[in-house]
């Protein structure tokens, strides 16, 4: 059988990554530090994943286990020897600290195993396996480092599903959508990239990245902070309210409108791709919070996020995101006292006047005309 490492027991690595991997045919060892999770998936060595929708599904994942990578190093760093594939799903802010285990693990796979192997971080991030390549080659000693660079494949990766927050009284059970994408880039991957169905093999992945961040991404927020400033709950409750829909759809046909002209993706494709999204927002099993979905406007608001970069590349070819704008306005109201960032984005302001706080948190141009349109829109202050 083949043997996949995946960094990240979660919901997400158990509910999105694992599953796929496991119904390709492979053994998967997750890698986590939570012990009592460790524990549960060595305990029951399977669980199950819930597709929840108009078609629920109840898949049994099975060949699964689980190694303490604080307790059981020793354990990781043989698994490494016989991996076909390593995946991670920790969250982008993670991807330093697995890092040195992860050249401890090439090195001794490189001592015995000269066959190709490809990592893949499946993070909400752009360029994930290159940053955790750069980090993992900080901790290898330079005598592997060409070795590595000749047998080891970090293809970047876009991926896509919800996995909401939830509580299930079955251990080990993950609820998920039943859209699932993953695409990688197959011109990083090292020797033949493997066959998982639900995994796309693409040469030009930053189409794909930015069609699912200027889509998916940016529909999201745009539809959290409208709806936290009619005092709703949930993305659910605010996909009935027809003001916030026709707005969104207005975000989309300025997203659609660069990605079309940018990258050439088919209009009626894409049009169908935003009818898919904007029907997953409106399944109610899958329903997030507003404010967790909104939360860390600053990262939300930077330059090469999901509304500053449209916006800017719209500007430069002679479009003018007015919706795009508004929803970066309602980013700037965005006062929920439980975030850190929302926190410091209304201290800004408070401080320095909204002007300055969008020059800083956005870092456009002061001459730019998206500064005006922006301002214009953020009454309140």
């Amino acid at each position: 059988m083949k043997k996949a490492i995946h960094f990240g027991a979660g919901n997400i690595g158990r509910g999105f990554i694992g599953l796929l991997l496991s119904k390709a045919g492979y053994e998967v060892t997750f890698v986590d530090v939570a012990e009592a999770l460790v524990n549960d998936i060595n305990e029951r060595g399977q669980y199950y994943v819930e597709i929840v929708g108009d078609q629920p599904e109840r898949i049994l994942v099975e060949n699964v286990k689980a190694i303490n990578s604080n307790t059981n190093l020793e354990d990781l760093l043989a698994a490494f020897v016989e991996a076909d594939i390593v995946t991670t799903a920790i969250g982008p802010n993670i991807l330093k600290f697995i890092a040195p285990n992860i050249a401890k693990g090439l090195a001794k796979r490189l001592e015995t195993n000269k066959q190709p192997l490809n990592i893949i971080a499946c993070e909400n991030m752009v360029g994930g396996s290159t940053v955790l390549k750069n980090f993992v080659y900080e901790h290898l000693e330079e005598g592997l480092k060409q070795e590595a660079t000749e047998l080891i494949g970090f293809p970047d990766a876009a991926v896509d599903r919800i996995v909401p927050l939830q509580k299930n009284d079955e251990p080990l059970l993950v609820k998920v959508e039943p859209y699932a994408e993953w695409d990688a880039n197959v011109t990083q991957a090292k020797g033949e990239p493997p066959a998982i169905e639900g995994l796309t093999w693409v040469e030009n992945l930053e189409a794909y990245i930015e069609r699912k961040l200027f889509t998916v991404n940016t529909g999201h927020a745009s539809i959290a902070y409208l709806a936290y400033q009619k005092g709703l709950k949930d993305i659910s409750s605010a996909m009935q309210d027809e003001e916030i829909v026709s707005m969104a759809r207005k975000v989309w046909a300025e997203t659609g409108s660069l990605l079309i002209k940018k990258y050439g993706f088919d209009k009626e494709k894409h049009e169908a791709y935003v009818k898919t999204t904007e029907g997953r927002f409106r399944n109610p099993h899958l329903s997030d919070e507003v404010t967790r979905v909104g939360r860390g406007p600053k990262r939300k608001l930077g330059n090469k996020d999901r509304l500053v970069s449209p916006a800017l590349q719209l500007l430069e070819r002679g479009e003018k995101p007015e919706a795009l704008a508004a929803v970066m306005a309602a980013a700037l109201r965005f006062d929920y006292s439980e975030d850190k960032e929302a926190c410091e984005v209304q201290e800004l302001i408070k401080q320095e006047g909204l002007h300055q706080a969008i020059l800083k948190l956005t870092e456009i141009p002061e001459d730019s005309e998206l500064v005006s349109m922006i301002e214009s829109k953020a009454t309140g202050f």
